[in-house]
């Protein structure tokens, strides 16, 4: 009984492979200029260049907020579109400019950090998302949150 299953199943399978429908892989559907079979000579990117991506704030009290502003430049050939920023905390707030920064515009994505609750080394994050390649660009601002002392 088991051999006879056995043989079943394979007969089925063999007669799905030699149907004969035929099936053509192609690259239709890869509509990427960014491909290596692209027929585009060239292909029109934004480009991210930050004076800096870190920022430092030193030592502060806890319960004081402070906010930096990290200039990007768009050094691409084609608009820049911030689509996202996000604080890898509630504590560590992004704004961004909504509209897309134009070739060779700057802009600035003002960052604050509020240090309520905070004790120690802070080291936070912000992450970019854009249509620049990479897609991502992560801007960091860290230092030290101190109690003050009671008197």
């Amino acid at each position: 009984m088991k051999h006879f299953i056995l043989l079943l199943v394979s007969l089925v399978l063999l007669s799905c492979s030699l149907s004969s429908d035929e099936k053509t892989i192609t690259t239709d559907l890869v509509s990427s200029p960014l491909t290596a079979n692209s027929k585009a000579e060239k292909v029109l990117t934004p480009n991210i260049e930050m004076i800096e991506t870190s920022y430092d704030f030193g030592e502060m009290q806890q319960g004081k907020s402070v906010t930096h502003d990290f200039i990007l430049k768009n050094t691409g050939d084609a608009d820049l579109i911030i689509t996202a920023a996000k604080g890898s905390c509630g504590c560590t707030v992004p704004e961004w400019p909504k509209n897309p920064i134009g070739k060779g515009e700057e802009a600035a994505i003002k960052v604050t950090f509020n240090s309520a609750g905070k004790l120690g080394k802070q080291n936070k994050t912000v992450t970019l998302v854009t249509n620049a390649m990479p897609n991502t660009k992560v801007i960091t601002i860290n230092g030290n949150v101190i109690v003050p002392q009671k008197k």
